[in-house]
This record gives C-alpha cells, sequence and structure tokens, in this order.
C-alpha cells in the first residue's frame, strides 16, 4: 500500500533508519476524529490520513506529533502535552502520533523519509 490514496483503516510497519515499529491506520472521518481520545497510552504509533492538525484536549497522556508530507518526508516534530490545539502545517498530508519521547529514539526529525507497510504487523 505505497500509494497513500488506498490507505484503510487498520495496522501495519513503520520503518525509520533501522528502526521498525507497529502503526495503527486512521483513515476514516471517524478513525482520525476519536484518535487517541479515551487511551492511557500507544504501543508503537498512529498514523492520521489525511491529516495538517491535530489537538490533545480531553488526552491522558502528552505525545510526539510528527507531520509528514505527501511522500512521508517529515515536515516538523513538536511534543504536546494534554490540553493544547496544534497550528496547521499547510505542507503536511498525514500526521503520526506517539508516546512522548518514542519519536526522539526512533529518530524521527524533520528531513526523515518514513515507510510505512499497511497490513497484518507480524508477532515476535
Amino acid at each position: 500500500m505505497g500509494n497513500p490514496r488506498t490507505w484503510r483503516n487498520g495496522t501495519g510497519l513503520l520503518t525509520c533508519r533501522d528502526v521498525s515499529v507497529p502503526v495503527e491506520i486512521a483513515a476514516s472521518y471517524g478513525t482520525r476524529r476519536r484518535g487517541l481520545l479515551g487511551r492511557d497510552g500507544i504501543a508503537g504509533a498512529l498514523l492520521l490520513s489525511p491529516c495538517n492538525s491535530v489537538h490533545t484536549f480531553r488526552m491522558r497522556f502528552a505525545i510526539d506529533v510528527a507531520y509528514l508530507d505527501r511522500d512521508l518526508r517529515v515536515v516538523d516534530v513538536v511534543t504536546m502535552v494534554p490540553g493544547r490545539l496544534g497550528m496547521p502545517r499547510p505542507r503536511a498530508r498525514h500526521v503520526l502520533e506517539a508516546e512522548a519521547g518514542a519519536m526522539r529514539s526512533w529518530g524521527v526529525r524533520p528531513g526523515t523519509l518514513l515507510t510505512i507497510t499497511a497490513g497484518p504487523v507480524p508477532a515476535g
């Protein structure tokens, strides 16, 4: 599923340099709107597509937010605490969310090209 226009709700694998982590894909309006609300954390990351802005109102934990362009290149990375409204990034087409501190450990920073492979995540 290399073409983001064909993405559907589901799971996949996010690869950044030599690190691979599970990713949930939220492509419908309802799943994007729900996002991480009501959760106490996330193992891996959540991709919101299409999306160029997020908020953390009613969230229970701080998150890292990576804004991605249409080629999945990172435009910007910010950490947001609960109760904040993020500024839209006009060049962003997708947003990747993870627990605060995770993206730094994965090596995600502006200019990094990510790969997301949709489908079941292998166990292990």
